[in-house]
């Protein structure tokens, strides 16, 4: 089954004190291009979520968005400077002696002083913080994944509708190619008579003539092996596994092989069904650079 390298998965839970969001977008990437994003005091989440997300996606340019609030307890302690509290109690008292003032320091007095408080983030357990991610990351790739397969799945329809009128294109190719010789038996005899007036024209040299015609326009070779490219398609669409690359790879020999025949065509016939062939290459190209 085919995925598209195009898709969008959202989670969201609180899980114990924390309100846990992951985001996941994918746009199509030659490669595997993974943008991990998370809070700054959580970094050691950004390896962790690209292993997790690469389990499940092969190719494209995925960006993940995982941020963590706190709600109900609060996410900072508050430490004293006490060393700095008593050098401010010093200068207090000396302030009072030196200049015979009321001595009324109290709590609030040195509270005034906030460079003696520190707030810090509150050091939270890494494997404990990872679960819960994990397990809301884990559900935005399920919802990633399902729209990637959604799409994947009109992909594929279009492409296997193309195949097949490909398919019958090359068909009617292989079935005009003999005719074409033939009416290129009858119009080079016809001309050739028509020069000689009442005489009759040398058949063997006629023959020897549309027999070199016939090897160089036959492309039985092409569209046999056209045929085993299309069946390889199909094998491919049915694997479930990326396909992406193997698939761009056989298009590319697909058009080789009807570049050839287009080269050899000398009957407008086949020559029309060589252009739309070549024309439905190039939407299946397009299709394919946004397949896993």
């Amino acid at each position: 089954m085919l995925k598209s390298m195009t898709g969008y998965g959202r989670s969201e839970r609180i899980i114990g004190t924390k309100k846990i969001t992951a985001e996941l977008k994918s746009v199509n990437h030659r490669f595997s291009d993974y943008n991990i994003k998370v809070p700054r005091q959580y970094g050691f989440l950004e390896d962790r979520a690209r292993q997790l997300v690469s389990e499940s996606v092969a190719r494209g340019k995925i960006d993940v968005y995982i941020s963590l609030e706190s709600c109900g307890e609060a996410d900072k302690t508050v430490t004293v400077n006490k060393e700095l509290a008593g050098n401010y109690v010093e200068i207090l008292r000396d302030l009072c002696e030196t200049f015979s003032l009321k001595d009324d320091i109290a709590v609030s007095t040195i509270a005034s002083f906030g460079d003696i408080f520190r707030a810090e983030p509150k050091r939270d357990d890494e494997e404990e913080i990872w679960a819960g991610v994990k397990e809301v990351l884990t559900d935005a790739i399920e919802a990633f994944v399902a729209m990637r397969a959604r799409e994947g799945e009109r992909i594929e329809k279009d492409l296997r509708a193309r195949i097949d009128y490909m398919k019958s294109l090359a068909e009617e190719i292989d079935e005009r190619s003999p005719m074409a010789v033939e009416e290129y038996k009858n119009k080079l005899y016809a001309k050739i008579k028509e020069v000689l007036d009442e005489r009759e024209p040398d058949d063997a040299r006629i023959l020897t003539e549309v027999a070199i015609f016939a090897d160089k326009v036959a492309v039985n070779e092409e569209t046999v092996r056209l045929a085993s490219h299309y069946e390889e398609f199909f094998a491919i669409l049915d694997a479930d596994e990326p396909a992406g690359r193997k698939l761009d790879f056989l298009i590319q020999e697909i058009n080789r092989e009807v570049n050839t025949i287009g080269s050899k065509a000398q009957d407008v016939e086949i020559a029309r069904r060589v252009v739309s062939i070549k024309a439905e290459i190039e939407k299946i190209r397009e299709q394919i650079q946004n397949i896993e």
